[in-house]
């Protein structure tokens, strides 16, 4: 029998500090997420920022495509400075991103990483003398570079040079086999060019995005056994709603757990009108749930069966789990460590006192035809048995209690049974 003890040692990368915040060597894994306004729409596209670092993103990338984009990153900056929001903004340039880093001085000196696609820095002749632009403002800015190859945008050149190899090969592989290699390709060349112009490796991010699961699985594992430079993952254009998620969960959560991986980001679809914040949450989650990171107090309720024909502890989940969230911005720094409670509110006798002896606080509801009491397990120990109809409320209450016990001041790292 195979035993998995958990996630395999971190690919060792070089540590790259974006705007302050870590990226590689070791760091914790780093979430973060794009806007979708139009930049040049200074009001909107803070706001949107705002919404996304309080979400829990630690960068935030911004379209930067246009004189008019990139004329407004230094208010968008200024804007979020007097909001007190600190989270570094990236550039994304596509084409013309040598030019608007010349013609906008400080929106050159207001973002904090540029991200370039080798596919479309430049063609032919001017390829490389734009390549150069770009990162020869990140010298002269001092600023970090993700080098990002995308499955959508490849080097066509470096592609078709591939393809004639392998053409000539005895054993040539399959096409989707060349581009990807093509990818992982664009994006060490670019890099080494890019310490050739003076940029240094500890200011390089690569990444190589693809939309098909077991491709995006493939081009990382050879880019990682390739190269030390930082690694940011994400499956291009994975879908929206649960198609989205489970894509790029499935993807992720693979390299992840092989160790791949400095900062993560969950490209999902919006729905019209939709939170835009979703995605952070995702990547929050998948973290969390394979042990990389703790973000939010961890609710735990059973799925139901035909022994809970009752909806009271699905509504007592939800309740909980909303008011966990809704907490958190506050809790955060009134009790340092929260985010590492675990609570269970379970349906039945079955599974429900197991579960709830394991979390740090756990209700047991009664199930169909089982006596009206839901006993509380705090830290492993029967704390109480709860009755009646206020047992929600009363079971909010010994959540806040213990809370206060355990994290409030002068209580940290103490439990209840203490």
């Amino acid at each position: 029998m195979t035993h998995i003890a958990g996630p395999a040692k971190r690919h060792k990368t070089v540590q790259v500090n974006v705007g302050g915040v870590r990226v590689g060597g070791g760091a914790p894994i780093v979430v973060q997420s794009m806007t979708n306004t139009d930049t040049a729409d200074v009001a909107a596209t803070t706001q949107q920022v705002m919404a996304l670092a309080r979400a829990g993103s630690e960068l935030v990338r911004i379209t930067v495509d246009r004189d008019e984009a990139a004329a407004a990153v230094p208010y968008i900056k200024e804007n979020l400075l007097k909001a007190g929001v600190t989270v570094p903004i990236i550039g994304d340039f596509h084409y013309i991103g040598h030019k608007l880093l010349a013609d906008h001085p400080a929106c050159a000196e207001a973002l904090d990483k540029y991200r370039i696609n080798p596919g479309n820095v430049g063609f032919k002749e001017k390829k490389d003398k734009q390549f150069g632009a770009i990162v020869e403002n990140a010298i002269k800015h001092d600023k970090p570079v993700r080098i990002g190859a995308n499955w959508g945008s490849l080097d066509q050149e470096l592609l078709t040079h591939l393809m004639d190899e392998n053409a000539k090969a005895p054993n040539p592989m399959d096409v989707r086999a060349v581009t990807r290699e093509a990818m992982v390709q664009s994006a060490l060349l670019s890099a080494a060019r890019a310490e050739e112009i003076g940029l240094p490796k500890n200011r390089i991010i690569l990444s190589a995005k693809v939309s098909a699961v077991q491709d995006l699985i493939a081009v990382y594992q050879d880019l990682a056994a390739r190269s030390d430079y930082a690694i940011h993952l994400g499956l291009t254009e994975a879908g929206m709603g649960s198609k989205g998620i489970v894509a790029s969960s499935a993807a992720l959560g693979i390299l992840l757990q092989q160790g791949i991986g400095d900062t993560i980001r969950i490209s999902l679809t919006p729905e019209p009108g939709g939170d835009r914040s979703l995605e952070v949450k995702v990547a929050q989650e998948l973290l969390q749930t394979m042990g990389f990171r703790v973000f939010v107090p961890l609710v735990a309720a059973c799925p139901g069966c035909g022994r809970t024909t009752s909806t009271t502890f699905q509504e007592l989940a939800k309740e909980i789990q909303g008011f966990i969230v809704d907490s958190m911005p506050g809790w955060k720094t009134q009790y340092p460590g929260v985010e590492s409670l675990n609570v269970a509110v379970m349906g039945c006798i079955v599974n429900g006192p197991g579960e709830s002896k394991h979390a740090d606080i756990g209700i047991s509801l009664p199930g169909t035809g089982e006596s009206p009491a839901a006993p509380v397990f705090i830290d492993g120990k029967k704390a109480v048995t709860l009755r009646g109809a206020t047992v929600a409320a009363d079971f909010k209450q010994l959540v806040i209690d213990y809370i206060e016990r355990r994290f409030g001041t002068g209580g940290e790292g103490r439990t209840a049974a203490e």
